[in-house]
């Protein structure tokens, strides 16, 4: 491998952790459309700031992405402001019926949604469905 190679691969692996560590995005109009039309695997959690179900869910998630680095690698994390979308097209077109929602997309398809569950196996198991679907060839 000559020198120029080399130095580029470097650069391009030492890339590679950032995205383990980063945050999820916030939604805005047309977003979803964007990314599953890139082929991306969405994990969508719908919350509010003031919600303690939510609160609950994000300390499962965050301790779960701590342990399983794999899934901040290829999910596609958003979370959609309940006080700013929850009554939004989107959001009615999903039949999503309050804050504290969790729900996985794939291209045309939901691959599963909890509502209100903070029990870590559940949680667990719906981003264990987005790993799979988002690692799938």
């Amino acid at each position: 491998m000559n020198r120029r190679h080399f130095i580029a691969t470097g650069a391009a692996l030492s890339l590679l952790p950032l995205r383990a560590f980063a945050k999820p995005l916030d939604y805005a109009p047309g977003l979803l459309d964007e990314r599953l039309n890139a082929g991306e695997t969405l994990f969508l959690d719908f919350k509010a700031s003031w919600c303690t179900t939510c609160a609950a869910q994000e300390r499962v998630l965050d301790k779960l992405k701590a342990e399983n680095p794999a899934y901040e690698q290829n999910i596609t994390f958003i979370n959609v402001d309940w006080d700013l979308y929850g009554r939004s097209q989107m959001a009615a077109r999903m039949r999503i019926p309050r804050r504290s929602t969790l729900v996985v997309l794939k291209g045309n398809d939901e691959l599963g949604r909890l509502v209100a569950d903070t029990r870590e196996a559940k949680i667990r198991a719906l981003m264990d469905t987005a790993l799979t679907a988002a690692t799938a060839t």
